[in-house]
């Protein structure tokens, strides 16, 4: 059964010509038998194309799309959809941020930000923060600015002398100026005249102040301490 309609008919004993030649080819359709009518179809017009019939069935051949046959693609862009929906393909940035500053919900970060913002939240801040030089001054005061609770310490001895208080206090002031923000405290109070030791232990929230007093200043070791929570 024939699968194309010509383009022209001939009549016994009609001359050849060349229109006659070209319309039999540039005119020809296909018909129905020319597809299987379910992955693809003829149209009105005899061409074949993807079935239109509400039949969501459509192929295409292995390596029939190339990279090459793609709309061109603006430079750190990626096709996709972030627009929170089934929608086509559009342009989608790739930002290289090491920072992640722009915060975006519809962009993608390259390798090398993602690294080194990681690196930047991973590197055992615990540690890092405890190695801050922590002043064991009695009454210096120190703020949270870690962006993260702190576990903050103080311990010292007394050799003989004897240890009169240590005391640590939290306030949202930075100064911690008025005794009625001061909103804990610890204290140790041992006997003056004897060797002691006294150790005062206290979370502070973030963005909140610190300090640790003691006296006598004749103490013979102080260790001030904080780790990230």
């Amino acid at each position: 059964m024939s699968i194309i309609n010509k383009g022209t008919s001939f009549a016994n004993g009609e001359q050849l010509t060349a229109d006659k030649i070209n319309d039999l080819i540039d005119l020809a359709t296909f018909n129905q038998d020319a597809t299987d009518s379910q992955t693809t179809d003829v149209n009105s017009a005899g061409q074949i194309v993807v079935n239109q019939g509400g039949i969501d069935t459509a192929q295409l051949a292995t390596g029939a799309v190339t990279k090459s046959k793609i709309e061109n693609v603006a430079n750190m862009k990626a096709l996709g959809n972030t627009s929170g929906s089934a929608s086509e393909p559009r342009e989608v940035a790739i930002l290289d941020e090491n920072d992640m500053l722009s915060d975006s919900a519809t962009s993608l970060a390259t390798q090398k930000s993602i690294k080194a913002y990681t690196d930047s939240k991973t590197s055992d801040p615990a540690r890092v923060y405890n190695n801050l030089a922590h002043s064991t001054t009695s009454g210096t005061t120190q703020k949270n600015t870690t962006g993260r609770p702190l576990w903050v310490s103080f311990t010292l001895l007394s050799n003989g002398g004897g240890l009169n208080y240590l005391l640590g206090e939290i306030s949202p002031n930075d100064d911690m100026s008025a005794p009625n923000t001061r909103i804990g405290q610890s204290r140790v109070v041992s006997q003056s005249g004897y060797s002691s030791a006294g150790q005062v232990t206290m979370i502070v929230p973030v963005g909140y102040s610190w300090k640790f007093s003691y006296s006598p200043n004749s103490t013979t070791e102080r260790v001030h301490s904080s780790f990230i929570l």
